[in-house]
């Protein structure tokens, strides 16, 4: 059987990775639909609710956390699905409020999880810069989080990232992306007046492009009304570019198995 890894979309920035026998889980957000405060007045309002309950869900090896600070990122119930996992991989400032199984990986360090049949999944943190450059005091630090092991796809998990200088960095620390998630919808709030939050269609499209990846799933760009960039821009900037054929477009629930004949 070729390698490949299998991805189910929960919704917004959550999804749950089988690879290698190993179930990860990005950014844990399982609220239902409303208004979630984000200090000074500000709100984050979700539309629809998590494909998958936690309950559903069940177990995973490790939760693989961008940030903590914003609701559509970690939200109640995820913070409370935290207490049960036994490893999450995240930033310094992260752990520092969350504790626990929490575990901050510096900038390009890595953890190795063994994989159940035998070797190791490497989980690398990479940059991610969640605004315009000079904002991070603003928005607070990010992960973002490659996984390698032989014979596996490479995988490019960037997390709450809008820059596209973060994108070529990593591009330079792997030369080779087989799947790239990234985390789209254009995101605006009140708190940053000019640029966005996350990355556009077309930087997306650009992204897919700098990294060579073969597959592109792109995630966080539905269930919260900040994102003004949805699955049709997607399609739009990928068909435009010359890469639909690299795009795997995914609703929440929905699953796809990334299989790639030249791993």
């Amino acid at each position: 059987m070729k390698p490949g890894i299998e991805i189910r979309a929960l919704g917004g920035p959550t999804a749950l990775l089988d690879v290698a026998g190993l179930r990860l889980l990005t950014d844990p957000t399982f609220d239902g639909p409303g208004e979630y405060p984000l200090g000074a007045g500000r709100v984050l309002v979700k539309t629809a609710p998590s494909a998958l309950s936690p309950q559903q869900l069940g177990p995973v090896d490790a939760v693989l956390l961008s940030h903590d600070q914003h609701p559509d990122n970690l939200d109640t119930a995820g913070r409370h699905y935290l207490a049960q996992v036994p490893l999450v991989l995240t930033t310094a400032a992260a752990e520092s409020r969350l504790a626990g199984s929490c575990r901050a990986v510096g900038i390009w360090e890595y953890v190795d999880l063994a994989r159940p049949a035998g070797g190791t999944l490497r989980i690398t943190r990479v940059p991610a810069r969640h605004g315009p450059d000079g904002t991070e005091h603003l928005v607070g630090e990010v992960a973002g989080f490659v996984l390698t092991g032989a014979d596996l796809p490479t995988v490019y998990i960037s997390g709450d990232n809008a820059s596209l200088d973060v994108v070529r960095s990593v591009a330079e620390r792997f030369p080779r992306i087989d799947v790239a998630m990234l985390f789209a919808g254009a995101a605006r709030t009140e708190l940053i007046e000019h640029g966005h939050l996350t990355l556009t269609s077309a930087e997306a499209a650009t992204a897919a492009r700098i990294l060579g990846a073969g597959q592109v799933v792109p995630l966080h760009f539905d269930s919260w009304q900040h994102f003004t960039e949805g699955g049709a821009a997607l399609l739009a900037a990928f068909t435009d570019a010359g890469l639909r054929d690299r795009l795997t477009l995914l609703r929440p629930g929905d699953r796809a198995v990334v299989v790639l004949d030249s791993v």
